[in-house]
């Protein structure tokens, strides 16, 4: 779940353009004209952050901030600005604005500046509600399931949450290793401090290396101010560091010292500065295999392998998937406002003989469509089928047994996406109701501004024709 993101500008084309750049991201968008709708938008949708435009007829993006202030402190706000404006949008930010992207920008630097403030407001969240006083025995039931293999894992968290020592987390992609990475912290001594996290496998070196360590005004091109590092921020709280084999050597020389002295210096300074941060780090790689190969440090290895964690795949833990969809099916249909569903005994058979190559993540997946394109409250087996990437491998053989089909030409099967599916099913359900939008958008239970939308962005790029 990427997050709601409010689009605020009195020009609907770079509502539109940035909305949708958003939306590809996989977040959701509302939109408001000017500043007073926006406020109007935050009561009724209560997004996870803002994009607003600084130049606004009446309520600006600088008379946004200020009323923000009032209603939701905690709400991030990026500001759009132009050429000439950055002194004001600099200005801005010292007056509480998250950060700011400069006309005309890049998509992926939107999407990577909308990324990092919903991830604020995901944390400010999570450590206010852990401040509450939640104590661990409350924070267990995060990890989903009651098979064997689940309750001697949340028996070895217990364990390790009680220690403050490096933690490395391995599984297969998609296990839910940022999951039980929180959960730790959460049933820590650190609860009420902060979590940050870091992708390392997304950033190129010097920047993972500025991300991690924070750099100095001038000490690189585009430096244009002092910025703190993830360690220095996530002082006294816990330092999640994913994807730990993709860091560069280089990297893992300065993380090593980090580990073994708690001492640090920002890029381009030459004061060291002392740091409390447990890290915990996750891999989907065999580090032992990295280090034989050259890739990985074995100092550094057996720093971060202190407390190891293995989080078994979903394909040896089947005896959780009930309890695993069950949960995905009542939070997807809280977040897209929709009636709780089910799977009837048929489908949840097929989902328990699966074996889940893409383990919890494709389960989640094949939940989030079911909550989109079923129809109904009850979700068949006819309906997933098409969506288990091994049940056509498994249909091929069965038919390659068969003496009578030795001679078929065996087809290529290329898995559909998403976004394909849902294509299909609206376009199904539009020509259902004879290319009326109102009673579409009623019958797949979305609102008939967002059906319009999918349709204008399918028209664009000429993957439906122009008359629907």
């Amino acid at each position: 779940m990427n997050g709601k993101v409010l689009v605020v500008d009195d020009k609907q084309i770079m509502r539109d353009s940035v909305g949708a750049t958003l939306q590809r991201a996989g977040m959701q968008i509302v939109s408001a004209s000017d500043g007073q709708a926006a406020l109007t938008a935050i009561a009724r949708h209560r997004p996870d952050a803002v994009i607003s435009d600084l130049k606004m007829p009446e309520l600006d993006g600088l008379g946004l901030l200020m009323k923000l202030k009032e209603v939701d402190d905690q709400l991030p706000l990026v500001l759009m600005t132009a050429y000439g404006t950055v002194d004001v949008a600099v200005a801005a930010m010292k007056q509480g604005a998250f950060d700011f992207v400069q006309k005309p920008f890049e998509g992926d630097q939107l999407v990577l500046t909308m990324k990092r403030a919903i991830e604020h407001r995901r944390l400010i969240q999570e450590n206010a509600a852990l401040k509450s006083g939640v104590s661990p025995s409350d924070v267990m039931p995060m990890l989903i399931g009651q098979s064997q293999v689940m309750r001697k894992l949340a028996t070895q968290i217990k364990q390790i949450a009680a220690s403050n020592g490096t933690v490395l987390v391995h599984g297969e992609s998609g296990v839910g290793k940022e999951v039980m990475a929180r959960t730790i912290h959460a049933c820590s001594q650190r609860r009420d401090k902060v979590m940050l996290c870091v992708n390392c496998a997304a950033l190129s070196s010097s920047l993972l290396e500025s991300e991690l360590f924070g750099h100095e005004k001038g000490s690189f091109t585009g430096a244009e101010q002092m910025r703190k590092g993830r360690f220095e921020l996530s002082d006294g709280g816990t330092l999640l560091l994913d994807e730990i084999s993709e860091i560069s050597p280089q990297l893992q020389a300065k993380l090593l010292r980090v580990l073994q002295e708690n001492q640090f210096e920002r890029v381009g300074s030459s004061l060291t500065m002392q740091v409390d941060s447990r890290v915990i780090a996750t891999t989907n790689r065999d580090l032992t295999d990295c280090v034989a190969d050259g890739s990985f440090r074995q100092d550094l290895y057996y720093r971060l392998n202190v407390l190891p964690i293995h989080v078994p795949p979903l394909r040896d833990r089947l005896d959780d998937v009930p309890d695993l969809s069950n949960h995905f099916l009542t939070t997807l249909a809280m977040r897209e406002g929709r009636d709780q569903k089910h799977f009837d005994d048929h489908a949840m058979e097929l989902l328990m003989q699966y074996k889940w190559p893409g383990n919890v993540r494709e389960l989640q997946n094949i939940c989030e469509r079911a909550v989109v394109l079923s129809r109904g409250l009850t979700i068949t087996a006819n309906v997933i089928r098409p969506w288990l990437t091994d049940s056509h491998e498994q249909q091929a053989m069965s038919q390659a047994a068969q003496p009578q089909q030795a001679t078929a030409k065996p087809q290529a099967y290329a898995p559909k996406t998403l976004e394909e599916i849902e294509r299909e099913e609206i376009l199904k359900a539009l020509e259902h109701n004879r290319g009326n939008r109102q009673r579409t958008a009623r019958s797949l239970g979305i609102g008939v501004r967002t059906l319009g939308l999918k349709l204008k962005k399918w028209k664009e790029s000429n993957l439906v024709a122009q008359t629907v």
